[in-house]
């Protein structure tokens, strides 16, 4: 049987890796050592007196470059120095959490202390324990790892931290940039702390009564609370968070002035845990597509990650997303019936972003359906409005290459819904769905067949449109459509052009071999051979004269129209032997030849 060894501690390496990259930032030892302070404050009034109230005092001085931090907490004696202080892990605050509950105490692994090392090149803690009063202890150490405990004077029950600051973090001496630290991480806390001045006394709308207060008044008050925590924009809309069954949480979650283009992602979420900021960017709280929302969250409940700086993923974390959705959903929907002015300014600003809401949500599908805009031929407009001009299907156009699509539907003073923006073709999908709507994809085989209806036509006719407009690779349909003035769409036909793209072996280079398998299966269905279609609208004049009389001026005329079709679909002829300049050459000889 094997020896059962107990595995060494690199004491030193494990300092360096803890005091150096456990957290992201050295301005963080300000947060942990506030933190210490603060719970023990609680200690003192958990163990002695219940009814102390405590402040913390943290002085920079850039003359003597040192960081300084005071409370009237509990203290230390030499033996909890030893214990907690000086050793990795050994937090006292577990052992109060473990005796009493969390009663407000914020630490909870014993690392924080370990990021003054990483700031100062000496670290001083001078300390008077509220069980022995009539002693002072003074402990030094440049590293954690070597230090020193020297007994002093009486004086008064609390701890003192002193940093000499390194020169490299000179800055947290400034007593501008503390104070602005100070603002951010503790303006939760319930203890007040100093920077001289109280850093922590406006209390956010959620501590504050409200129920007595006139509906305009209170959401001013929650107003101003959301506009405080994010200064990067202004709110537009704020509401209170939604109770969430069997999880601790309070909050304001708000709708700002931030860009608001669909693929703009400026969610913010701060959250406080027992009064202290752990993240500031805990924005996977918010759905994805409300960029233009943020968020404060106050819990005792959700667990942090062992630096604090993050969150841990857990079920908590899920009940807490689940409730900003609802908040933040409900809270759009309350805008729309009680402040129509400010619903109206949130639409406009954030079209395209609650466009990608109104997919993800059924219920905001509902309140936004008649309310969004989409981009069309004719600008951005209202699915409504779209479907009353063009007095029967809505048409969506799904390609680049749609010219020829976009102009008919022009001349007949319908609109086109850009269906290659974010979300609008799946939004006129919907919209037509429940409105009974239908919607025709333009570029389809079904979508053609609908706009370019066909006609049968004798062997003869069939010839003769063959010899007067067709042109290799390209199929001759007789049509009627509308508008009449309109008389030849030249179509390409995007199901064959991918078809050669896949079966040119150049592809095995561009796409991985089961894709390209699967595609191919696909495209081997497809038997049409013309990579475009033209088609010939036997309702217009010049067509109706040209077929009846095809004399020479008939077949000049011919050029131009051919010409002229070619320009209108250019960009979507991929493969077509007639490139711009020739078809801008035979226009011009046709209509030489007209004029001779």
């Amino acid at each position: 049987m094997a020896d059962l060894k107990t595995a060494g501690v690199d004491h030193q390496g494990l300092m360096k890796v803890l005091a150096e990259h456990l957290y992201s930032t050295p301005e963080i030892v300000l947060r942990e050592l506030v933190q210490n302070a603060c719970d023990s404050i609680v200690r003192r009034r958990l163990e002695h007196d219940p009814h102390h109230v405590g402040q913390v005092t943290v002085i920079a001085n850039p003359a003597e470059g040192t960081l300084v931090l005071r409370d009237d907490g509990a203290g230390l004696t030499h033996d909890e120095i030893e214990r907690y202080l000086a050793t990795v892990g050994g937090g006292f605050t577990r052992v109060l959490r473990e005796e009493h509950g969390d009663e407000g105490l914020i630490g909870a692994f014993g690392l924080g202390f370990l990021s003054s090392y990483v700031v100062a090149e000496l670290v001083e803690v001078v300390t008077t324990s509220h069980h022995d009063p009539s002693r002072s202890h003074h402990f030094r150490s440049r590293d954690g790892l070597r230090f020193s405990i020297d007994e002093g004077p009486p004086r008064d029950v609390g701890t003192e931290v002193i940093l000499h600051l390194k020169r490299e973090h000179a800055s947290l001496s400034e007593p501008a940039r503390v104070g602005a630290l100070l603002r951010k991480y503790c303006r939760l806390l319930p203890i007040a702390v100093n920077a001289p001045h109280l850093v922590n006394a406006d209390a956010p709308s959620w501590r504050q009564d409200l129920t007595a207060l006139h509906p305009v008044r209170k959401r001013q008050i929650v107003l101003k609370t959301a506009d405080s925590f994010d200064p990067r924009f202004s709110a537009m809309a704020a509401f209170e968070l939604e109770a969430v069954e069997g999880l601790d949480a309070k909050g304001v979650v708000w709708v700002h002035d931030g860009a608001s283009w669909a693929t703009s992602d400026n969610r913010g979420v701060t959250v406080y845990v027992r009064g202290m900021m752990v993240t500031e960017d805990a924005r996977e709280l918010l759905p994805e597509w409300a960029g233009f929302a943020g968020a404060v969250i106050e819990s005792n409940a959700l667990q942090p990650t062992a630096s604090r700086e993050d969150l841990q993923r857990d079920q908590r974390w899920s009940r807490l997303q689940e409730a900003l959705r609802i908040t933040l959903a409900n809270g759009l929907r309350s805008l729309a019936t009680e402040q129509p002015a400010t619903w109206r300014r949130v639409v406009r600003r954030h079209n395209d972003s609650l466009l990608g809401g109104a997919l993800a949500d059924p219920g905001l599908f509902q309140l936004l359906r008649n309310e969004l805009e989409v981009p069309t031929s004719e600008g951005r407009l209202p699915l409504q409005e779209i479907s009353r001009r063009s007095g029967g299907p809505i048409a969506v156009a799904v390609g680049d290459d749609s010219g020829y699509e976009q102009l008919l539907h022009r001349a007949m003073g319908r609109p086109v819904v850009d269906g290659t923006r974010f979300g609008a073709a799946t939004l006129a999908s919907r919209w037509g769905e429940q409105s009974g709507v239908p919607i025709l994809t333009l570029g389809t085989q079904r979508g053609n067949a609908e706009l370019f209806p066909p006609v049968g036509v004798s062997r003869e006719q069939q010839a003769l449109l063959d010899e007067l407009f067709g042109e290799p690779d390209v199929a001759v349909v007789a049509s009627r459509y509308a508008p009449s003035v309109v008389p030849l769409v030249l179509v390409p036909d995007r199901e064959v052009l991918l078809k050669r793209r896949l079966e040119d072996e150049g592809a095995d280079k561009r796409i991985s071999k089961g894709l390209l398998s699967l595609a191919r299966g696909f495209a081997a269905e497809i038997e049409r051979e013309a990579s475009a279609t033209l088609y010939v609208n036997l309702d217009n004049p010049i067509v109706a004269r040209v077929l009846d009389k095809p004399d020479a001026r008939a077949r000049a005329a011919v050029t131009i129209l051919r010409s002229t079709a070619d320009l209108t679909a250019r960009g979507g002829t991929e493969g077509l032997e007639r490139d711009l300049p020739t078809a801008l050459s035979d226009l011009s000889s046709a209509v030489m030849a007209l004029l001779a």
